[in-house]
């Protein structure tokens, strides 16, 4: 039939005797001209005359000048084009009614969509290049098809075409859209003037694209590449070239930074408070709402329309078999079956476009509130009054908890709210529609579902408290393990490991029991979702064919198939939403409570004003409210208030001599208590004062009174006018920043290289910083490294020393430094450093010797001053306090100091060192990561090895969970989803025959969905328990592996990482695997059974899947490298900000003290838009990858529609079967790629933990037989070392070479030499815990390492240099295994001088040890382990510099007791003081592994020059 445009059956119709314009063809023949003038017009420009342009604007992001009317021009051209295509296909149908072919119905409609998409391409690019001349050309374009539009319209209504025909209602539509097109096109012309105006405008792009630094462009691209997120490309696909890193998504814009929205968040707030009721306190409900309401709606808004559109699905399916099954040509537009394929595809498309739009609004706003909520918090922790922490009604634990939980249950709660309003829309529309495919039956299916909800809903509930429980038994299982891991080398020494091993596999039990019980609720759950489908399925219709005893047609049968679908999925998500909101309420909660908690005082008294003064006149002190200035006045801060308060005049009582003068104060720390009462001083300009005084007299209290941290009840403090903002402080609790050694000091004053230096060398802390791995460039604090305590102080005073202040406040800075430091910093810090540069120095202090430094001396006793003036002043006029403070001088000074404390901690920094560096490889996962950074030239490999999902793991997880648990898993799951299809498939048969067999298929239908039931059971109950199983294996082979390890392994790997394996990984494999796992197959096996049906039904569909599985395969593989990077993003820059909030809690006065709040906020601000972008951009990525699956899933359902159509019907039922199962794929291709990636992160898990897995245990077995050793070996304790080496590794050298020597029976033996020398190491051989590789010692006749291990080091003692208690009881301490009598526990006590002390405690030997033994001090520590050493009656004792971290009063008497309660017992003292091994009877000088003198100590006294000799005289 030959194509002509008007037809050539009628030769009339070329005619024109009626008119012209009369002449239905020749006018559309006049629309076809705009169109193809546009083309003509802009193709050459668009080809040509591009690259040429010499006017783009030159910012790197080229797509964001928008011209006015930006949004509304593509939603106009997106409607134009929809418009179109009906006006195509209503051409093509009317087209079919005739004999010959009419070009003219269809053409024009055809190229107006060429030129509506032609015209939009041609903006942008216009719009990019910031060219709007060229817009004229669209301008004459939509005038022209304006105007034959209307031609068009004017003829129809003349010839009495109206609106109930449909080609009017289109012509009327387009001639609309054109109009409005026209109007948006002079709207430019106005705004720009860029034509027909004397000067054009000149525009700038917005602020944030003019900063390079801002990478997350959402906000900015135009709506195709906003609902498709094409901006992120590159970076997704860039991110399998090289990983994406931090500089890679660069900053947020300005819009959705935290102090933009916190700004927000805080006038809204602020707005409620009333003139009339300020006590009133705002509601965050109300605040949120208006600051956040319209995006929340806007969400809504597109919400609805996915869900409405959602509809299509199961309408169309209806539409589309019923037309299959009638056999007559229908000529109206909507019956017809391609029309409907077409319109399915496109309501998919949009619907899945609005509803990522949705969940993108909706996570944006929750990031904006979380962001905002956080600087709420953060501004309010830093008024906190300090009672307030002190007093224990703000505990770092709850801020933690705001910050860490709070926050991001109300983020959630955003996200999930949209559904709390859509959802019920979308169940009562099912249900109505429903109603109408199937009358009453639908209702008993709809009933089903709806009565199943709060069973969803009260499981929902149990799981969370089951994981509640889970978590405490889990924090138990951590602190055991700690314990463990810290205490590992005496465990190992005194032969302990399994009785500790085994405490934690029983609190691991209970923790399992937990576990199992979670497991049980998510299986109930998951099978919940996948049963009720299928009851209701069965429900309708059955209850449909005992009603009406005949079964529904197909297409009724699979519109309410695909209804179920839909109704299924809100109904689950109902009782988690409803949970969140439950759980958001707690929260808003809290939060009012925390914004509502006392602040410190105004801050008037920093300008110097009458400071801290409540003039309350000399009221009772019980009648005034102690209440700190109360948070129920407006918040008289901004956070840009950030500059100096500004000075004010001098008055003229005071006088410029006095720095701060406190007159008649009283203070409390708001409990109605005073601390300090009638407190009248004054600390002179530049001169020393101290504070003196008994412990808890009030004097850290006076020095936070004047900086205004306490309420002042009564009178005033006065500071000089210059000196109150320069004031710096140091805490008597030192406090470290999480950052290097060297912002710690320079605490961000500018950094002075000269004096730097002297403030180091006035803290003695060179040496310290020379034993760190990286120098001053160290990261300290809680995740750095841990120092000891005066090492922490000495900083901290540092810090106050180095700032440029006035006034320095040090409170008690000697407390935790031993004499040699303390002289040193008060000569060269205080007295010189400070002095020089004429300082106002307060000092608090408990050493009196320096009271002869001082200027002023202020005494306190009690809370208020007992003496104030110079120490002539006081020795003249009250020579009795003189007295008492010269008796307690030359008390402090007759103190024989103990050796110096300082070295201690220096040795156990070194220590901590010299593992780590012998040991430079790192973990292999580190190691892994730098092999990729060095191969990014060679891309090829980096992709593959990024790319690749890690079987391996799976493997070795799976073989964990056991063979059994696995192959229950397979096979249950594909037997399920067999009979899934199975049932779906019987449904397609029954209802597509003669009502004939109807029972016989009722029964297999009912037979086939109890199964399907059944088996829903089994599989989620499999899944979960294959998991439980995995994860007490691993854990259990970990444990055992991690104790059994030689002690080297310690020694090289950091306590950090071990802890990691038991912590972190232990509960991703414990509790997000196991779902994960199941997740992914279910909705892979849903997939694949899917295609198999589709594909058996219409065989043509195979030839279009291999496109659309190799784009799926792209995508998917892109997807999930880039998302695992932009998830450690997330989780590595969530850490550091959750540690500046509790640091900032912590150091609250400090940071108060030094005026440095507005620093902190800044760099909180920082972390939190960091974290955030990060997190935005892997929910963008999200976005991504569900646009690409969804749009894939509409494909997939076109072209299924489309095969079936036209491939010679293969029957209504079946074909309804196809569409309802091409339907289900749109929901689950996304779930696949997104739990592949989320297991891939997950088994890192696994691997990690299967890398400890590896670890050589030590030998335990020996080549003799316990049962050969004798019951009393060894019986006299005769040593005979021959021919000894050692060493820890056999990659590394010996640490002892060829030692020889012979200790009797009772000998006490000493060993002396440098650090290095290998004394420890010796130590260490006796007990076979070194790799002994040439030589051998003997004991009492057998050679020890033929010995098994347990027996061995059960028959030794040893005395460690570190004393070790674990938390339990005294009688767990001393005696772990239970085989000691209390007599010989009280016996061992008292030997070790404890007795009396452990009777006055309540318990005696059943009272608490805390965890590491902090309640008792270091040295009652030391002589509880020489105790545990007692209560072992072994004749060998060996003591590894037992005493050098006692004070000279109990060393004596653990020499006593050594001397008297091993006077028959052989001693092996190692020494760390020589005096202490003078009365020995052989002592060993040790250097560089090999014995240098042996002999008596008188022996080698005689030989001057000898090592032990100079040893002595050094210690003298």
């Amino acid at each position: 039939m030959p194509l002509s445009f008007c037809g050539d059956k009628v030769p009339s119709a070329y005619g024109i005797n009626d008119g012209v314009l009369n002449n239905g063809c020749f006018v559309d023949a006049l629309n076809l001209v705009p169109h193809v003038f546009l083309l003509f017009i802009t193709f050459p420009i668009l080809f040509i005359g591009w690259g040429s342009q010499s006017s783009k604007v030159q910012i790197h992001h080229n797509t964001w000048l928008h011209f006015p009317g930006h949004n509304m021009r593509w939603i106009l051209t997106f409607l134009l084009l929809f418009v179109h295509v009906c006006e195509f296909a209503e051409g093509i149908v009317s087209n079919t009614t005739m004999t010959s072919n009419h070009l003219h119905l269809f053409m024009p409609a055809f190229m107006g969509f060429i030129a509506a998409t032609t015209s939009v391409v041609y903006y942008h690019n216009i719009e990019t290049s910031n060219f709007p001349k060229l817009l004229l050309v669209l301008f004459i374009y939509w005038v022209l098809a304006f105007i034959t539009k209307s031609i068009k319209l004017w003829k129809f209504a003349e010839f009495g075409i109206r609106f109930k025909y449909l080609r009017f209602c289109i012509t009327a539509l387009l001639v609309i859209l054109y109009g409005l097109l026209m109007a948006v096109e002079i709207n430019v012309i106005r705004v720009r003037k860029y034509v027909f105006f004397t000067n054009p405008q000149k525009v700038k792009p917005p602020e944030d694209l003019q900063d390079l630094g801002v990478r997350f462009l959402q906000p900015f691209v135009n709506l195709l590449s906003k609902a498709t997120y094409w901006w992120m490309n590159p970076l997704i696909i860039g991110a399998h070239k090289r990983p994406i890193e931090l500089k890679k998504i660069g900053k947020l814009p300005i819009a959705m930074r935290a102090l933009t929205n916190y700004l927000r968040l805080k006038d809204a707030y602020e707005d409620q408070r009333t003139g009339e009721d300020p006590d009133r306190a705002p509601s965050i409900w109300r605040s949120m709402y208006r600051a956040f309401g319209r995006p929340i709606l806007l969400s809504s808004t597109f919400r609805y329309l996915a869900d409405l559109l959602g509809f299509a699905g199961p309408l169309c399916i209806y539409g589309i078999v019923r037309n299959l099954d009638d056999d007559n040509n229908n000529t109206s537009l909507l019956e017809n079956s391609s029309v409907l394929a077409v319109l399915l595809f496109l309501a998919l498309v949009l619907q899945r476009t609005f509803l990522q739009a949705s969940y993108y609004v909706t996570i944006e706003t929750g990031i904006n509130l979380r962001g905002a909520l956080l600087a709420m918090i953060y501004n309010k922790i830093l008024r906190l009054s300090t009672s307030n922490m002190s007093m224990g009604e703000m505990t770092l634990g709850q801020i933690n908890n705001l910050v860490a939980i709070e926050t991001n249950q109300l983020m959630w709660f955003l996200f999930l709210c949209p559904n709390l309003w859509a959802m019920p829309v979308q169940i009562v529309m099912g249900v109505i529609l429903l109603y109408n495919f199937l009358s009453w039956s639908a209702l008993v299916g709809a009933s089903v579902i709806v009565l199943l909800a709060p069973v969803q809903y009260l499981i929902a509930t149990r799981l969370a408290e089951t994981q509640k429980s889970a978590l405490e038994h889990s924090t138990d299982r951590l602190k055991q393990t700690t314990e463990i891991l810290k205490g590992i080398k005496l465990l190992k020494l005194y032969a302990w490991e399994d009785i500790f091993c085994d405490s934690v596999e029983q609190t691991r039990g209970k923790e399992l029991t937990s576990l199992r019980t979670f497991a049980f609720y998510t299986s109930m759950s998951i099978f919940m979702n996948a049963a009720i489908p299928i009851a209701a399925v069965l429900a309708t219709f059955g209850v449909h064919h005992f009603l009406t005893s005949s079964i529904p047609s197909p297409s009724q049968a699979f519109a309410a198939l695909a209804l179920f679908h839909i109704l299924v999925t809100p109904l689950f998500l109902l009782s988690t939403v409803v949970r969140f909101a439950v759980k958001a309420l707690v929260s808003v909660q809290k939060l009012g409570e925390f914004l509502q908690s006392d602040e410190i005082g105004d801050d008037s008294w920093r300008n110097g004003d009458i400071s801290v003064s409540l003039d309350v006149g000399k009221k009772h002190l019980g009648m005034v409210s102690t209440k700190a200035i109360n948070r129920k006045q407006p918040m008289r801060y901004q956070m840009d208030n950030y500059e100096q308060p500004s000075r004010r005049a001098m008055r003229p009582t005071e006088t410029e001599d006095v720095a701060v003068k406190v007159s008649n104060g009283s203070f409390t720390w708001g409990n109605n208590q005073l601390t300090l009462s009638d407190i009248s001083i004054r600390i002179p300009t530049g001169q020393l004062t101290m504070i003196v005084g008994q412990v808890g007299c009030g004097k850290s209290s006076l020095l936070l009174a004047m900086l205004g941290e306490m309420q002042a009840i009564d009178g005033r403090v006065y500071w000089s006018n210059k000196n109150r903002n320069s004031v710096a402080y140091a805490a008597q609790k030192s406090w470290l920043l999480n950052a290097t050694v060297e912002d710690n000091i320079t605490f961000g004053s500018p950094f002075n290289k000269q004096r730097y230096k002297a403030v180091i060398d006035a803290c003695s802390l060179q040496p310290d910083i020379d034993l760190l791995p990286f120098g001053d460039q160290t990261e300290i604090g809680e995740r750095g490294i841990n120092l000891s305590g005066g090492q922490r102080q000495r900083i901290c005073v540092a810090r106050a020393l180095y700032q440029n202040t006035n006034i320095v406040f040090l409170d008690d800075p000697f407390s935790a430094l031993d004499i040699h430091l303390s002289d040193h910093l008060m000569q060269e810090g205080i007295l010189k450093f400070l002095q020089d540069d004429k300082r106002t120095v307060v000092l608090v202090t408990h050493k009196l010797q320096y009271l002869i430094h001082a200027d002023w001396i202020i005494a306190m006793k009690d809370g208020s001053v007992l003496r104030e003036g110079t120490l002539k002043d006081i020795q003249t006029h009250d020579t009795q306090l003189y007295d008492h403070w010269k008796t307690l001088m030359n008390r402090q000074d007759q103190e024989l100091e103990k050796d110096s404390q300082t070295t201690l901690e220096r040795k156990t920094l070194r220590r901590a060192f010299y593992s780590r560096e012998t040991k430079n490889q790192m973990d292999d996962e580190d190691e892994e990561e730098e092999v990729e950074e060095e191969d990014d030239d060679n891309f090829s490999t980096t992709t593959s090895r990024r790319s690749k999902i890690p079987w391996k793991m799976c493997g070795c997880y799976l073989s964990s969970g056991g063979f059994f648990m696995v192959f229950l898993m397979v096979s249950s799951k594909l037997l399920k989803h067999s009979v899934i299809v199975a049932i779906d498939y019987c449904l397609a048969l029954w209802t597509s025959t003669n009502q004939t067999h109807d029972v016989y298929y009722l029964h297999v239908f009912f037979v086939l969905c109890a199964a399907g039931i059944t088996l829903c059971l089994i599989t989620s109950l499999s899944v979960e328990f294959l998991g439980l199983s995995a994860a007490t294996n691993l854990h259990h082979n970990l444990l055992n592996k991690i104790i059994h390890a030689p002690i080297r392994f310690f020694d090289v790997t950091p306590l950090g990482q071990i802890l990691n394996r038991f912590s972190a990984d232990t509960n991703i494999i414990d509790q997000h695997i196991p779902p994960t796992l199941e997740s992914l197959t279910r909705s892979t096996l849903l997939c694949l059974s899917a295609i198999g049906v589709i594909a058996s039904i219409t065989p043509a569909f195979l030839v279009a899947l291999v496109p659309l599985a190799v784009a799926f395969y792209f995508i998917q593989k892109y997807f999930r490298v880039a998302s695992k990077d932009l998830q450690d993003l997330d989780d590595s820059t969530q850490l550091p900000l959750l540690c500046h909030f509790s640091e900032t809690a912590e150091g609250l006065t400090t940071i108060r003290a030094f005026r440095h709040e507005a620093r902190f906020k800044q760099r909180m601000l920082e972390l939190t838009d960091t974290n955030n972008t990060a997190y935005l951009f892997l929910s963008a990525a999200n976005r991504w990858l569900e646009v690409r699956t969804d749009y894939l899933g509409a494909v997939i359902v076109l072209t299924v529609a489309v095969a079936s159509i036209w491939s010679g019907r293969p029957g209504g039922g079946l074909v309804g079967l196809g569409l309802t199962y091409a339907l289900t794929i749109t929901n689950y291709l996304n779930w696949v790629v997104r739990n592949l990636a989320d297991l891939e992160v997950q088994m890192a898990a696994v691997k990690k933990v299967n890398s400890f897995l590896g670890t050589e245990s030590e030998n335990y077995e020996g080549s003799m037989d316990a049962s050969q050793v004798p019951e009393n070996w060894p019986r006299d304790g005769e040593i005979k070392i021959h021919d000894l080496c050692v060493r820890y590794d056999p990659m590394l050298k010996p640490v002892l070479k060829h030692v020889n020597a012979y200790i009797k029976p009772g000998q006490k033996v000493g060993i002396c030499g440098r650090t290095g020398s290998g004394k420890s190491s010796l130590s260490l051989a006796f007990f076979n815990m070194v790799d002994i590789f040439e030589g051998r010692i003997v004991i009492d006749g057998i050679d020890i390492c033929k010995l098994p291990l347990q027996t061995l080091r059960s028959r030794l003692s040893i005395i460690l240099q570190d004393p070790v208690l674990f938390s339990g009881s005294i009688r767990f301490n001393l005696d772990p295994e239970r085989m000691c009598t209390d007599d010989r526990l009280w016996e061992a006590l008292e030997i070790a001088q404890l007795k009396n002390m452990v009777k006055s405690l309540p318990g005696g030997l059943d009272a608490v040890v805390t965890e590491g033994g902090e309640n008792f001090s270091v040295g009652q520590r030391q002589l509880f382990c020489l105790a545990r050493a007692f209560v072992r009656k072994s004749s060998i004792l060996i003591m590894d510099e037992a005493t050098a971290s006692i004070d000279m009063a109990t060393e004596n008497i653990l020499q006593k007791v050594v001397m008297t309660a091993f006077a028959d017992r052989t001693v092996v003292t190692i020494a760390h003081r020589v005096h202490t091994i003078l009365t020995a009877d052989l002592v060993i000088v040790m250097k560089r592994g090999n014995i240098l003198e042996y002999d008596t100590p008188d022996t080698l006294l005689e030989q001057e020059d000898g090592m032990f000799a100079s040893f002595v005289k050094a210690d003298m």
